[in-house]
């Protein structure tokens, strides 16, 4: 019985991506290892949004260049963004992988297996059965060529699932006991555009609703440019989507923004902003940022930071500027804001959010909150609110797959903690 393992960084997509994969192999009788030394099959799931990322794809390669010297057996599959259009660049770059496929490339993966003699049954739908919690990839691609951004390389063009697809498939995932499915997308406010008569993801939003066996829905990532008010006002009417937006902004700085290619300004950001919160009173909000594009001031990023310190959101994921092979920015730009200085721009980001978050957080102290309970964690069970804060609570019972009420008693930037009050 062949042995397989997949290795995942990045995205949620890529997680997704690596769970319908490991549904192929399974399929085929094969059994997942423990890692990679009791592995027949290794498949690496890669990511090069940044260059600490390709850093551990690279380290990663060399560890099983080691691996299959002492074990002629093993085989070594590279799939993700690592993959670009010509497959056959990474198996000439090292001749230790067998086969290299670009991100979400399933009829490559199960090509390669069929002329292993390993017969895998094609299937779109995935059958996630450890987490009440699905990834459904609903877009794959994106078409922004944003100028820091390698995706729109390596994933390519944007193209929908049909409708009755994604149905189907959140269909069978909540008869298996899937209460909350995470529509993905490297822009989800771009879906349906391609498909005939143009559904929008409002419209998938609202298809999915009707799923009574469903408890929630989230979705993600935005693009600031293409979020619409129907989608807004979707949400803010729906029993079962999360008030939840992750709203990537980057930057606070118009100048910045314009040559990142973004597509907006700093006020048509917040004016999306405010639109959000009108409609929805308890809604949360988390963004992304990258300090240090090349010719940022010290000036643009306080336009960034006062942004972030006026805006108050939940989530701040913030990075720091490397270059992208590629990407718009690499070849027009040189990289001239010094490390030590993109480095103290991301720590004085990550010290506001967390005072910010600390604060946000400290105001749900005494609450009763609902949580879906995803698992255990070091003996506590731990969920997420419809608002996406994780939180944790010591009960005997099991509570896997459940919504509950947590009585929150504490709180940190990062988390909450409570008590068990009833079952919903």
């Amino acid at each position: 019985m062949l042995r397989y393992h997949i290795w995942t960084i990045g995205c949620q997509m890529n997680r997704a991506e690596s769970q319908r994969m490991a549904d192929y192999l399974d399929s085929a009788g094969c059994q997942a290892a423990t890692g990679f030394s009791d592995a027949d099959l290794v498949v690496l799931n890669t990511c090069v949004v940044r260059q600490s990322a390709e850093n551990k794809v690279l380290g990663t390669l060399g560890l099983l260049k080691g691996l299959k010297g002492q074990s002629h057996g093993l085989r070594i599959l590279v799939t993700g963004c690592f993959v670009d259009s010509d497959t056959h660049n990474v198996t000439a770059r090292f001749p230790e992988v067998e086969l290299a496929f670009r991100p979400g490339d399933n009829e490559a993966l199960v090509a390669w297996c069929e002329e292993q003699g390993i017969t895998v049954k094609r299937k779109e739908s995935i059958s996630q059965v450890s987490s009440p919690c699905a990834f459904v990839p609903i877009i794959q691609g994106c078409d922004n060529y944003c100028s820091y951004c390698i995706v729109p390389y390596r994933r390519g063009s944007e193209i929908s699932r049909p409708v009755v697809d994604i149905i189907c498939e959140v269909e069978e995932l909540a008869e298996r006991g899937i209460r909350e499915a995470t529509l993905l997308g490297q822009n989800v406010d771009s879906y349906g555009h391609d498909l005939p008569g143009r559904p929008d993801l409002a419209d998938l939003l609202t298809e999915l609703g009707s799923i009574d066996a469903l408890a929630r829905i989230r979705f993600l990532t935005n693009h600031p440019k293409d979020i619409s008010l129907k989608l807004i006002d979707t949400v803010a009417c729906s029993e079962k989507v999360c008030e939840h937006f992750q709203l990537p902004v980057q930057a606070g700085d118009d100048d910045i923004l314009r040559a990142m290619r973004r597509g907006y300004t700093a006020e048509q950001y917040r004016e999306i902003v405010q639109t959000i919160r009108r409609r929805m009173t308890l809604v949360s909000l988390s963004t992304d940022i990258i300090v240090g594009f090349p010719g940022e001031t010290e000036e643009q990023f306080g336009h960034t930071y006062s942004l972030i310190e006026n805006l108050r959101f939940d989530v701040v994921h913030v990075a720091a500027y490397s270059p992208r092979p590629d990407a718009a920015a690499s070849r027009e730009y040189q990289d001239d804001v010094p490390q030590p200085v993109k480095r103290e721009r991301l720590a004085r980001i990550e010290a506001l959010q967390a005072g910010i978050a600390g604060e946000i957080n400290a105001q749900m102290r005494g609450r009763p909150v609902e949580v879906l309970v995803e698992g255990k964690k070091q003996g506590r069970w731990f969920g997420r609110t419809r608002s996406d804060k994780l939180v944790f609570f010591e009960d005997p019972g099991d509570w896997l797959g459940r919504l509950v009420t947590i009585q929150i008693e504490r709180t940190s930037p990062w988390s909450l903690g409570g008590w068990l009050l009833i079952n919903s």
